[in-house]
């Protein structure tokens, strides 16, 4: 069974990478209210139509989106206080304390589910019941989760009592009926966020642009998701993994990396019809017109470290569910409006098993220089059925890395492009516009042509990321119309 074309993929398009957290506005972080919905009335303007985002869960203190406590929740950090007083479900807040803006935050989150509680209207009331209900397949776990884990100062799950730990059911019950009011707020705050982010998404598709998100192959130990459903993964009895993913030693790390996710017992998935990865698929096409799946070789084979191992050294190649993963939800959905991230240690294989079911694979253009013409990240060996980045989260911005470049790989692209690249970002932004790939996307930041001191995200280095954010000044007044120009010049428009 193969995958057809999807709908979304017929036309040329170009898009942007921004993470909602960089929008400007909010006290700690961007979020949902009117940043997000003047950022698509810019990308409107732009021409551009496809918003690229990373994983929108909560996640832990280094506030990486790719280590969250759920892979079906939404951050509360990301709901907008200004839309709720707007709905009359918060009153005024105080003034934030600029020491702790996140404990500021979750107080007017609770103050806002104790007005919604006295003066919403049924048909809100009634919203809010209808979805709890629909969400049943995974709220009820991640708000007692959640709620446990704020009764205990944030400590992991697996260092929990025994009873909880190991969700003894009168532990549980007894949990529950002493937190009620926790855990309605945890779902309270869930109903909130897909309220807001449903409403941007409208808004976002009546003016042709798609939203675009991320599902990491992999998730934390320490979420709901585990906690709940420990058959599904390699453990040990007392919770702590058995063995852990990673990547094995390359060009880049002579010890490999050592992510420490817990793997997955895709033995017991497949007996149940993979019916965990079904229910987060639902969830993520719930919110998204396209979805990348980050680490897809992981489907083909995965790196699999011993738990107690330091490094990756140690690893060696498991075989993955292959194509009978994706024949089920191609079964399951009828249709897989999927990219595949396809990084990193790629072999025959994975490429077979992505082109199987006709799913984009991504091109890097940072990763192109310095080599042979047989790169396959230079533009003339792309092909349609791919996207192509000037750079991703993970990478410098492109002026960053244009600065950084050894005289070799800037000699080739210099000679690539024909001419001098002193004009840069653009030089770069208008190859990913020419390319033949169905999409083509570029970072905010490469759009505004910032240095290297913006970068979202520095792979290896723990502290500092994940906090970039934009100002509206910085967009100057002629910049939608350069990229419109640009984008109808390559029929992307």
């Amino acid at each position: 069974m193969s995958r057809p074309q999807h709908p979304i993929e017929v036309r040329r398009r170009a898009g942007v990478l921004l993470h909602p957290t960089s929008l400007p506005g909010g006290s700690g972080a961007g979020n949902l209210g009117h940043a997000a919905f003047h950022f698509i009335d810019f990308m409107a303007d732009c021409g551009l139509s496809v918003w690229q985002v990373l994983p929108l869960g909560p996640t832990h203190e280094d506030r990486s989106p790719y280590q969250t406590t759920s892979v079906h929740a939404g951050s509360p950090e990301l709901i907008s206080l200004d839309l709720l007083q707007e709905w009359g479900w918060l009153e005024m807040p105080p003034a934030p304390d600029p020491a702790d803006p996140d404990a500021w935050h979750l107080e007017c989150l609770r103050r806002a589910r104790s007005r919604f509680q006295r003066h919403a209207s049924a048909a809100d009331q009634a919203a809010l019941r209808e979805f709890i209900d629909s969400h049943a397949a995974w709220l009820p776990d991640f708000a007692c989760y959640q709620a446990i884990k704020d009764t205990r100062d944030g400590e992991a799950w697996v260092d929990w009592p025994a009873p909880l730990r190991d969700r003894e059911p009168q532990a549980l019950e007894a949990f529950r009926a002493g937190h009620g009011e926790a855990i309605e707020q945890v779902m309270f705050e869930q109903f909130v966020f897909f309220r807001q982010w449903h409403d941007l998404r409208r808004y976002a598709n009546e003016r042709d642009i798609l939203l675009f998100g991320d599902i990491p192959i992999f998730v934390a130990h320490d979420s709901a998701d585990v906690w709940a459903n420990r058959e599904g993964f390699l453990l040990q009895e007392d919770g702590h993994p058995q063995v852990v993913a990673g990547v094995p030693p390359d060009y880049f790390s002579e010890t490999g990396q050592r992510w420490g996710n817990p793997l997955y017992d895709w033995e017991q998935m497949s007996r149940s019809g993979y019916s965990w990865w079904w229910e987060r698929i639902h969830t993520q096409r719930d919110l998204f017109d396209l979805i990348r799946i980050d680490h897809f070789r992981g489907f083909e084979a995965y790196w699999e470290i011993p738990a107690a191992a330091e490094t990756a050294i140690a690893g060696r190649w498991v075989k993955g569910p292959g194509a009978a993963f994706f024949e089920q939800m191609l079964t399951r959905f009828g249709d897989l409006p999927l990219v595949a991230e396809d990084l990193g240690t790629i072999d025959e294989a994975v490429e077979q098993l992505r082109d199987a079911f006709h799913l984009p694979g991504m091109k890097i253009l940072q990763f192109a220089f310095g080599s042979g013409a047989d790169n396959p990240y230079l533009p003339h060996n792309h092909v349609p059925l791919s996207l192509v980045y000037t750079g991703t989260h993970d990478n410098d911005t492109t002026l960053g890395w244009y600065q950084s470049l050894d005289a070799a790989a800037r000699e080739h692209l210099v000679a690539y492009l024909g001419q001098e690249a002193t004009d840069m970002p653009r030089a770069l932004n208008r190859t990913a516009m020419a390319s033949v790939a169905w999409l083509s996307v570029v970072p905010l930041q490469d759009w505004l042509g910032l240095d290297g001191s913006h970068r979202m995200n520095q792979p290896g280095v723990r502290g500092g990321n994940w906090q970039w954010r934009f100002e509206w000044d910085w967009i100057d007044a002629d910049l939608p119309g350069r990229i419109r120009e640009l984008l109808e010049l390559y029929g992307r428009a």
